[in-house]
């Protein structure tokens, strides 16, 4: 369905990144966006594909409840917002907090947009939540998807 998709890895070069780091440096908010545009570690990682009836959106949240997410397009462009709660270890009563050695899990606020292909009908999009992912459909307009022309005999 997506073989559009693949895994972004930078093979040999992944030790470079402070490369692009400090080149991205030298010209803050250009306005370009792609994968490489996208800091690691953003929240929540996202994959989007398009079929011939229209265009899927993953969204890879767990932690988060459907309550937890909100949705919402405007101008061809997709809007996730949301907050993600800190999970603390049980403490006991009187016990001091606990520090962490290393804290990899992102909470807190999180808002992210995603640009999508003209033609979208946003009057008849799904959105559906299980084990940690979102589905998110967005149909093409009828007069967009791909029709069969019959041919024939003259």
């Amino acid at each position: 369905m997506f073989e559009d998709l693949r895994r972004f890895d930078t093979g040999p070069f992944q030790g470079l990144d402070w490369v692009r780091q400090l080149m991205d440096g030298f010209f803050p908010e250009s306005g370009i966006a792609d994968i490489r545009s996208v800091p690691r570690g953003s929240y929540p990682m996202i994959n989007v594909g398009h079929t011939d009836d229209g265009v899927y959106v993953y969204v890879f949240a767990a932690g988060l409840s459907a309550a937890d997410l909100e949705v919402s397009l405007q101008d061809n462009v997709l809007t996730l917002r949301g907050k993600r709660e800190t999970v603390a270890p049980e403490q006991k009563e009187g016990e001091a907090k606990r520090p962490y050695f290393r804290r990899e899990r992102f909470s807190g606020e999180f808002a992210r947009s995603i640009a999508l292909p003209d033609g979208l009908n946003a009057d008849l999009s799904e959105a559906r939540f299980r084990n940690g992912v979102f589905e998110i459909h967005l149909p093409k307009r009828e007069e967009l998807k791909p029709r069969r022309i019959e041919i024939k005999a003259a």
